[in-house]
């Protein structure tokens, strides 16, 4: 790589279309408020990809998008958006999977996140980096790699195993807390950072915590290699075996949630990629995700 080649990242997980319809009202249960419908390029890995490629770095996807009409528009959109998707499995009969939430001026209120085909794709969006152009057991693959758990537990727990990825370093996050045990194969491995909010650790661990820190050092000591805890508008903190640092968020006017986590998590992989301290990376980051929820810019 070249001194202006912009470092590569694959980024394996869900690549589907974003349908988020935001009110600027609080809403519950029931509600039917006027607002604004949009469709965009979406889920965790494109997210995170999206994100990676404002902040310099040069994004391949590896995930499950159909040959459909909706695959093709985000196949394009994607391209322009500057991410590489030469290795993305292109099916014949998988549709292109879809997100859809709906958010208020009190947060996200519902959501439904359909990544059958990314499911039933299973181990063909690998291919390249198991036996391929990208890598394999015998010549694993030694850059950074963004893995959202959108991927079923089977893939998830091979992956944690694989000698594809003993090289590699490794950044994990869930793709909604409902799919949070679906990281637990990472705990054991010590091999991957892991990307988390409260919740998620929460659920991870079987227990509630009180702080971000209280969470990550829990989740070190179960035998994660590095966690970072989110926790909304409060403390987050980055914990491994040579401690925990904690830091606060900006406080600002929250006008969307969707897509914030992915943004922190992108931007403190650029920062480290660049060679900031974790101090550095984590205050970069907090940054980039209070800028994102602001609605103030992308990153």
């Amino acid at each position: 790589m070249t001194r202006d080649t912009p470092p590569q990242i694959l980024c394996i997980g869900s690549v589907l279309w974003d349908v988020i319809g935001r009110s600027a009202l609080h809403m519950r249960q029931g509600s039917d408020v006027p607002g604004r419908i949009t469709r965009l390029p979406g889920g965790v890995a494109l997210n995170i990809a999206m994100t990676l490629a404002r902040f310099g770095m040069r994004p391949v996807l590896l995930s499950a998008v159909g040959r459909d009409a909706e695959g093709e528009e985000l196949t394009r959109a994607c391209q322009g958006l500057g991410l590489v998707t030469d290795h993305l499995y292109r099916s014949e009969d998988l549709p292109t999977d879809r997100y859809m939430a709906v958010e208020g001026a009190n947060g996200l209120i519902a959501a439904i996140a359909d990544a059958h085909s990314l499911e039933a794709a299973g181990q063909r969006i690998l291919r390249p980096l198991l036996d391929g152009p990208l890598g394999s057991a015998e010549t694993p693959y030694d850059g950074p790699i963004a893995l959202d758990g959108n991927l079923t537990v089977t893939l998830l727990d091979e992956i944690s195993r694989h000698p594809a990825f003993a090289r590699a370093d490794l950044r994990v996050a869930p793709a909604s807390p409902g799919k949070a045990d679906r990281l637990l194969p990472f705990l054991g491995a010590g091999r991957a950072t892991l990307y988390v909010n409260l919740e998620e650790a929460g659920l991870l661990s079987g227990r509630q915590f009180t702080g971000s820190a209280e969470a990550a050092r829990h989740l070190v000591d179960r035998g994660a290699a590095r966690v970072l805890v989110t926790d909304g508008g409060r403390a987050t903190s980055d914990a491994s075996a040579s401690g925990v640092i904690t830091q606060t968020p900006p406080e600002v006017l929250v006008t969307r949630v969707t897509g914030a986590g992915d943004t922190f998590m992108a931007a403190h992989i650029a920062a480290e990629s660049r060679g900031a301290s974790r101090d550095e990376a984590l205050h970069l980051a907090l940054d980039a995700a209070a800028a994102y929820v602001s609605g103030g810019q992308d990153t």
